[in-house]
């Protein structure tokens, strides 16, 4: 089902850009240069207006749709949920002090670098 609307919001969206780039521009933008007929009511809705506000309705009907299944797909897990949390130790540690021998250097070898040479 939240597939089939996706697609159908896609398409919308397409249909949407594309009756947009259709359209006259007026020049001026927002309507400043129509004569103020576009902000009165005596406007003519032209054949591209109309499709524009019905793709516009739809568009907006379809992401409601989405948001709603969206919201209740999650609504029965929770990001906390997917957080293990590790047993807390009760007991205190106790600090342990390192050995004698692993405060003293590595002993030194005396190795010859190379081996001998065979004459």
């Amino acid at each position: 089902m939240e597939n089939v609307i996706l697609v159908i919001h896609l398409v919308l969206a397409l249909c949407l850009i594309g009756i947009v780039l259709l359209q006259r521009s007026e020049g001026g933008g927002l309507g400043m240069g129509s004569g103020g007929d576009v902000m009165s009511g005596r406007g003519a809705a032209t054949a591209l207006g109309k499709l524009t506000w019905i793709f516009a309705i739809g568009f907006i009907c379809t992401s409601l749709a989405l948001t709603v299944l969206a919201r209740r797909d999650a609504a029965s897990s929770s990001v906390i949920d997917g957080v293990a949390i590790e047993d807390v130790v009760t007991e205190p540690a106790t600090p342990t002090l390192p050995s004698g021998d692993a405060l003293l250097p590595p002993p030194v070898v005396d190795a010859p670098a190379a081996p001998p040479r065979a004459d």
